[in-house]
């Protein structure tokens, strides 16, 4: 089972400081309708505390689904993974891949942003780092929390990673996915989770539009925001081939 760290933090889980942008996105096909979106093809029975990096068991199913939905095989089997883990540590929540991969499409591309690219074992390299969060027009004033530590930046906060956790929600629900006994908020595999049980904790139950709204809102406190993750997020739920 992976080793779970968390405190209660208030505030958002993250910042939308790397998007993918909507434009050409899903172009021509029909968007299912409804909150929450629709939770994909089921994700096949794992062993989720096997050694090692547990999520290679779902290769077969995220490279079936990957081909229609272009994401990255190491990326769909951490969306997967912690939507399995999820499944059995809370049961209740009912949180889907397809959340996952619709915020993480918005986030990062998948951890695909400018240069970066995402590893077989799931290290997303160049790391991904948002814009300094100093209160420039638009942007949130968040001093230094890390000491420059996780985001490379000593005077001001930065969102990290495929999922872009600021570094004071990281410390606080970060996840040691893979078994590496590193909490990394680049590596998918720790992101994915860490978003998932983050997601759970604030929504409560994501089968709900209620919960699902609420963990969302909680993620990123923006309503253009959580349309754009309903958006792709339903698209990925019908398998449609993105553009």
């Amino acid at each position: 089972m992976p080793r779970i760290r968390r405190r209660c933090l208030a505030g958002l889980a993250v910042l939308t400081l790397v998007t993918a942008g909507c434009s050409g996105f899903g172009s021509g096909v029909d968007v299912p309708e409804g909150i929450p979106p629709g939770p994909g093809a089921p994700v096949p029975p794992i062993d989720i505390d096997a050694p090692g990096r547990a999520a290679t068991q779902l290769q077969a199913w995220a490279d079936e689904q990957g081909a229609a939905n272009r994401i990255p095989v190491p990326a769909l089997e951490a969306y997967g993974y912690a939507a399995a883990v999820l499944a059995r540590s809370r049961p209740d929540c009912g949180i889907a891949w397809t959340t996952l991969a619709g915020i993480a499409s918005v986030e990062s591309k998948h951890g695909m942003h400018g240069s970066s690219s995402v590893h077989d074992d799931g290290t997303v390299t160049p790391p991904i780092r948002g814009i300094a969060l100093d209160g420039a027009p638009g942007v949130a004033d968040i001093d230094d929390t890390d000491g420059g530590q996780l985001d490379g930046d000593t005077e001001h906060d930065r969102a990290m990673g495929p999922m872009q956790f600021i570094p004071e929600t990281w410390r606080h629900w970060a996840v040691d996915a893979n078994g590496d006994g590193v909490l990394d908020p680049d590596n998918i595999d720790d992101a994915a989770l860490t978003a998932a049980l983050y997601l759970c904790a604030r929504g409560g139950d994501l089968r709900t539009a209620e919960g699902w709204q609420q963990a969302l809102l909680a993620y990123n406190q923006s309503g253009s925001y959580l349309r754009q993750v309903r958006h792709r997020a339903a698209l990925y739920s019908v398998g449609a081939e993105l553009s």
